[in-house]
C-alpha cells in the first residue's frame, strides 16, 4: 500500500505533528492498547478553528504513517485527499473535545480489556495504586449513550469531561485530554496500568485504599515528578528511539 508523501505539501509544523501523532499509534499499537482499527488518536492543528487529524479508518495502528493521516474540519469534512473514510464515533468524541478544551492539543482513546472492565464497576477507580493516585487527581466519568454516532451526545460529553484531562467512559473504555501528544500519551499509560493494577488487585483479594491526604496532594506530587514541563522532555525522546530502532516508518 503506497501513501504519497505530504513532508513537503504541508508546513514545517503540520509535518512535526503529523510525525508525533503517527508515533503515538504505532506506541499504542506496541503497548497493546489497540482495537483492530476501532479506536482512535486526535492532535489539533494550530490555527484556532479546530481543524484536527485523526487516522485513516481501515488501518491498523502500526500501519499509520505520518503522511496517511486526514485532516478534518469541525464539520466532519476531510480536507486530505485519502481512499480512506474517518471513524464517525471518532470524529464525534473527538470534535466534541477538541471544541470545548483550547488546552487539548491531543485526544486519546482506547477500549483495551482492563480499561473497559473498570469502566463497567460501579465504583470505577479506586486509589489503590501510587498510578491511580494522579489518575483520580483529575478523573471524570461519562455514562454510555451507545456507539458515538450522534452529535446530540456532544454537550453531555463535553459537560462531564468539564476541565478534567481522564475521562472514564462507562462500559466502553479510556480517554485522555493533553496539551501536547507526548502529554496525552503518557497520561494513558498511566490510566491503562492504573486499570491493569486494579483488575489484578481486585481478583486477588481485599484491596488496601491510598490515604485521603496523599490522594490530595497528588497533583502537586504530579508536577514536581516531571519538572513542571510534562511528559515531553522525559519519555518522548527515548520512546521515539525506540521506534526508530524498530521501525522508523512511522515518520513517512
Amino acid at each position: 500500500m503506497h501513501i504519497p508523501s505530504l513532508k513537503n505539501k504541508v508546513s514545517a509544523d503540520e509535518w512535526q505533528l503529523r510525525c508525533d501523532l503517527a508515533a503515538c499509534y504505532r506506541l499504542v499499537a506496541l503497548h497493546g492498547w489497540t482495537d483492530l482499527v476501532f479506536t482512535h488518536i486526535s492532535a489539533r492543528v494550530p490555527g484556532g478553528d479546530h481543524r484536527f487529524l485523526i487516522n485513516p479508518y481501515g488501518l491498523l495502528f502500526e500501519e499509520i504513517t505520518a503522511s496517511s493521516l486526514i485532516l478534518v474540519d469541525q464539520a466532519g469534512n476531510s480536507l486530505t485527499d485519502t481512499a480512506f473514510p474517518v471513524n464517525r464515533a471518532g470524529f464525534v468524541i473527538h470534535s466534541a473535545i477538541h471544541a470545548a478544551r483550547e488546552d487539548a492539543g491531543c485526544v486519546l482513546h482506547t477500549h483495551t480489556r482492563a480499561g473497559v472492565a473498570v469502566s463497567a464497576l460501579e465504583d470505577g477507580v479506586l486509589p489503590i495504586s501510587q498510578q491511580s493516585t494522579f489518575v483520580l487527581s483529575s478523573l471524570a466519568y461519562h455514562d454510555y449513550e451507545g456507539v458515538a454516532l450522534h452529535d446530540a451526545e456532544k454537550p453531555r460529553l463535553q459537560a462531564d469531561l468539564g476541565t478534567a484531562n481522564f475521562l472514564m467512559l462507562r462500559n466502553h473504555g479510556l480517554l485522555t485530554v493533553g496539551r501536547t501528544i507526548p502529554d496525552a500519551f503518557l497520561s494513558m499509560y498511566l490510566f491503562e496500568t492504573t486499570c491493569q493494577i486494579q483488575v489484578t488487585a481486585q481478583a486477588a483479594g481485599k484491596v488496601r485504599h491510598v490515604a485521603h491526604d496523599i490522594l490530595a496532594g497528588a497533583a502537586e506530587s504530579a508536577r514536581v515528578q516531571t519538572a513542571g514541563g510534562g511528559a515531553g522532555g522525559l519519555i518522548w525522546p527515548p520512546l521515539l528511539r525506540k521506534l526508530d530502532r524498530i521501525d522508523g516508518s512511522y515518520a513517512s
